[in-house]
């Protein structure tokens, strides 16, 4: 059973979340936060897995509380940013601050609770026409070029195929067989890769890999 924690400032919203959780048999609320204070207080007593996070709250918003979440490497919460709001400057701060996924509300209700599945299963995910967008505006960053010269001497040819691959949206299991290796192999190199490059999830993973020139924008 995955738990979740609702955040919304809007008691209709999380009500409707709530039900719609509810006719999922493997997924449950466990509470629900009007704000980032109350969110944080609540993630640090229930440790769900799962926080969907909504992002302009009064107070504390979404993108602090999601900071304050990830910081502690103790919770074994993940959040899921769920906004009406698909904008470029949230969408960047809150992977900044850790979140493992952003949706944006208008999507099918499937997608969402699909979502809460990824992401609780240590996989990240953005709602479609935000990948390209994000992309661009990391690799765009000054310290990409440094990032780039690092990454050709931190990690081997073969990590550095296994990385491509995350670049292309493969999974673990896809990549094991491409590269005829193991999943548990295959797992360990993304494994590594997270270490050695400072990468909270895939999402960042693949970041990386676009800013290395591993993988080019469609």
């Amino acid at each position: 059973m995955i738990r979740v924690v609702l955040v919304d400032d809007q008691p209709l919203i999380r009500t409707g979340l709530r039900v719609l959780i509810a006719d999922a048999p493997d997924l449950e609320v466990v509470g629900e936060a009007g704000n980032g204070a109350e969110a944080v207080e609540l993630v640090n007593r229930l440790r769900p897995d799962v926080a969907v996070m909504d992002i302009r709250m009064p107070g504390m918003d979404g993108i602090e509380a999601t900071r304050r979440i990830t910081a502690d490497p103790e919770l074994p919460t993940h959040v899921l940013v769920l906004t009406t709001f698909d904008d470029d400057d949230y969408v960047y701060g809150a992977l900044r601050a850790g979140a493992s996924g952003f949706l944006v509300k208008d999507l099918a209700l499937e997608t969402i609770l699909d979502g809460v599945r990824v992401v609780a299963a240590g996989d990240a995910l953005l709602a479609p026409g935000i990948t390209r967008r994000l992309i661009g505006e990391f690799a765009a960053r000054p310290e990409a070029a440094r990032v780039r010269r690092a990454v050709a001497e931190g990690i081997t040819e073969r990590e550095r195929e296994v990385l491509t691959l995350v670049g292309r949206g493969l999974s673990n299991a896809e990549i094991a067989q491409e590269l005829t290796i193991s999943p548990a192999t295959a797992k360990a190199h993304v494994a590594r890769l997270f270490t050695k490059l400072d990468a909270r999830d895939r999402v960042h993973l693949v970041i990386h890999a676009y800013e290395f020139g591993l993988v080019a924008p469609s």
